[in-house]
């Protein structure tokens, strides 16, 4: 028996005479992984949390979070105001969103519920609050936690997205030369042939899924490089992302299983503590560092000691693989479905090519692949004739804010010249604002080029499969048919 599963089961034994004495328990467990974070592998470490939560459940007896079941909603106009919760995440699979925030965004733009599964939150859903929201850092917090829910127990990942200023600000200035326009440039050609590779591969006049062969595959391809991950091993990144942002306490998702959870994380944290450790060994014997993600944060003085700090490490990885995944895959979905909804557009974007960069960001609009982002009171602060309370939780949806009758006229229609698509809400605003804006725009500019250049049609067969999530605007199967360009 190792010295580590000793210091566990001696912990186990100590909360066991506690029984039920959370914050103790609590305690002993920071101790615990205060005292071998500096001595043992953070994958260790991650399968010790594992095995101490697993003795806490048994010790405690508490409650896991409920499963998500689905049952028919109501039509939102039978509701009273105090009785929509906008965060179920079946509004979503049973495409009744639109109505649901159409009305808060009518009646009650600061809308209160204080009986979600999730806990009491604010709702603000028209384009101009949610602009103040999301500016105004001094006012809200983003700190803990991004997400309407809370992160399984013993897996408090520390994201710099999730960060107030200062620390915020000097992480995000580690990894974001990743993405600056001259790396751009340079990738733009490497990810036009990695496009064309997967498109050349498609059947053509046949059913086939375009969630897993074209958006998963190419969003795998651009993450590899993006953090310089084993290129064979690419599909385990998706599967880490939708892992990390899939679970039922935090957003809703279909993931209840916190052994699987911790299984993923302790995976995910080996593979990349040995690619950190390889890069360091590089690093120090004078080798030039590389610009992926992994490289910077190595180069960088206020990380390079990253990997001793597990919680930000952990975090900060699964941030930057959910950001390029889910973002980037759900619109190059979404816009094909988009374009099938409204066929006159593709039409018109058949005969006007040059439309693509306006498009993109229509699509990201239209789409909008988050559907929100949380932040916390600092202070009381009067919002649209509410008193927002501090310590009050507070979700800008941005899923609302990018249907703003008030600001996007037939803001529910695709239009993919609309004057004022730019005007999307879907990477946020202010300090915030999301560091991968450009790589997911030009992803979906080439992705376009590229398809126009090969395919007279793409025919949505069925409606698509939703993934169930109150966070993430997703989808998880739509077969579709290709015609070639004559």
């Amino acid at each position: 028996m190792s010295l580590f599963e000793s210091a566990i089961k001696k912990a186990s034994s100590v909360i066991t005479e506690i029984n039920e004495k959370v914050p103790a328990i609590e305690k002993a467990s920071s101790m615990v992984m205060d005292k071998v974070t500096a001595n043992v592998p953070m994958y260790v470490q991650i399968k010790g949390m594992h095995f101490f939560q697993k003795v806490k459940r048994r010790v405690i007896k508490n409650t896991p979070f409920p499963e998500f079941v689905e049952r028919p909603l109501p039509d939102v106009s039978t509701l009273k105001l105090e009785d929509i919760d906008v965060s179920n995440p079946f509004l979503y699979k049973q495409h009744l969103w639109q109505s649901y925030f159409k009305r808060l965004r009518e009646e009650s733009p600061v809308h209160y519920q204080k009986n979600s599964p999730f806990g009491a939150f604010w709702s603000i859903t028209r384009y101009e609050d949610i602009m103040f929201v999301d500016k105004n850092h001094e006012l809200f917090s983003a700190e803990p936690f991004i997400m309407i829910g809370n992160t399984p127990d013993g897996l408090d990942l520390e994201t710099f997205i999730a960060m107030d200023p200062p620390k915020h600000d000097v992480q995000r200035q580690a990894v974001q030369d990743v993405v600056a326009p001259k790396n751009l440039k340079e990738l733009e050609g490497l990810i036009r042939s990695r496009t064309q590779e997967v498109l050349d591969s498609l059947p053509l006049d046949k059913p086939f899924d375009w969630v897993q062969n074209v958006s998963v595959e190419l969003t795998a391809r651009m993450l590899a490089t993006l953090l310089d991950f084993p290129y064979e091993k690419r599909h385990k990144l998706v599967y880490w992302s939708d892992l990390a942002a899939g679970t039922s306490e935090s957003n809703g998702g279909k993931n209840n299983d916190i052994d699987e959870i911790y299984i993923g994380v302790a995976d995910m944290v080996k593979h990349f503590s040995q690619l950190w450790y390889e890069k360091k060994s590089q690093k120090d014997a004078g080798a030039a560092m590389g610009f992926d993600m992994i490289s910077m944060l190595i180069a960088n003085k206020d990380t390079e000691d990253l990997i001793h700090r597990p919680m930000e490490f952990l975090g900060n990885l699964a941030l930057l693989i959910i950001g390029g995944n889910d973002t980037t895959r759900n619109s190059m979905t979404g816009g094909v479905y988009a374009l099938s909804l409204f066929p006159n557009e593709f039409t018109k974007l058949k005969n006007n090519p040059s439309v693509i960069p306006n498009m993109v960001s229509e699509i990201i609009r239209w789409q909008t692949p988050l559907a929100y982002m949380r932040r916390i009171a600092k202070q009381d602060v009067e919002l649209n004739g509410q008193t927002i309370k501090k310590g009050d939780k507070v979700v800008m949806w941005y899923a609302s804010g990018n249907r703003d009758e008030q600001h996007f006229e037939q803001a529910n229609d695709f239009i993919i010249d609309r004057k004022n698509a730019r005007s999307h809400m879907s990477f946020g605003f202010g300090i915030h604002r999301c560091m991968g804006n450009r790589l997911a725009e030009l992803q979906l500019r080439i992705l376009w080029e590229e398809l126009l250049a090969r395919f007279d049609n793409i025919e949505v067969l069925s409606e698509p499969e939703i993934v169930q999530s109150n966070f993430v605007r997703g989808y998880a199967k739509m077969m579709v048919k290709l015609t070639a360009k004559a």
